[in-house]
């Protein structure tokens, strides 16, 4: 029976790019996102250029429901997935007190509840057969919780730790549960507010692929948590030596919006 490693969020950004750098490995996807001529277009392209075998659902996981059909959908079509990526997510920047808390809530509920979801379903198939492996996408600021991105901040903490406790768990039974963490990247998650704060002009996002291809390895044979990159390793450490109060004032001024 083929096996799949299975990529939500894989339309652009980091999970397009671990699409192509695992089509290169030869393995099969299952591609999710909420564009479909967009799901549509790579699976032409991986099938065409790696004769492997890609599969797309259509599904907006801000719904958790859809994470709960996904996982019906994928059992269906008999598809074994060994590998699993949550890497779909958002984020918002503003004060909280001024932002949508409609957006903020569908934020939680494709950050967490939905991973949360499709942790449990396919974690608990991986662990009858004793084998997988799960990758969620966490961030920088799960160490890091920034002003101005505070829900945001919350739910890749929540990720953070639910992924390392699980991974407890999970130890010595087959399936490895992972934890990405990257600092800034060139995708479409940055909005024209968020390129505007000090942050992002202080420490320059990434291309996507820099950080697919640390994620592809953490995947395929990698143990505990990645923060991708020196320099994020090392403002992920800043707050071990550095008081709380004195962190969180330097933070502010750095998720503040530039003059510039």
């Amino acid at each position: 029976m083929e096996e799949y490693i299975l990529i939500t969020g894989a339309s652009s950004g980091i999970g397009y790019h671990m699409a192509i750098q695992l089509a290169e490995k030869n393995k099969n996807l299952i591609l999710i996102a909420r564009n479909e001529e967009k799901l549509k277009n790579i699976q032409l392209e991986l099938t065409s250029l790696y004769k492997i075998s890609v599969h797309y659902i259509v599904k907006d996981l801000s719904l958790v429901d859809n994470a709960i059909e996904l996982y019906g959908e994928v059992l269906e079509k008999n598809l074994l997935v060994t590998g699993l990526v949550n890497n779909a997510g958002v984020g918002t920047y503003g004060k909280f007190t001024d932002t949508s808390l409609d957006e903020e809530l569908k934020m939680i509920d494709l950050n967490i509840s939905s991973l949360v979801v499709l942790n449990k379903l396919f974690a608990k198939d991986m662990l009858e057969r004793g084998a997988g492996r799960i990758m969620n996408i966490s961030s920088l600021m799960a160490f890091l919780p920034f002003p101005y991105y505070s829900v945001y901040s919350a739910t890749k903490s929540f990720v953070l730790a639910f992924t390392d406790t699980l991974a407890s768990e999970l130890e010595g039974t087959g399936v490895v549960v992972t934890a990405l963490c990257p600092g800034p990247v060139d995708t479409g998650f940055y909005s024209e507010e968020m390129l505007k704060a000090k942050m992002v002009k202080t420490n320059k996002p990434v291309h996507p692929g820099i950080v697919a291809e640390a994620g592809v390895k953490l995947l395929l044979s990698g143990k505990g948590k990645k923060v991708v990159g020196w320099m994020n390793w090392l403002l992920s450490n800043i707050p071990r030596v550095v008081p709380d109060f004195v962190m969180m004032k330097i933070k502010k001024r750095l998720a503040s919006k530039s003059r510039y």
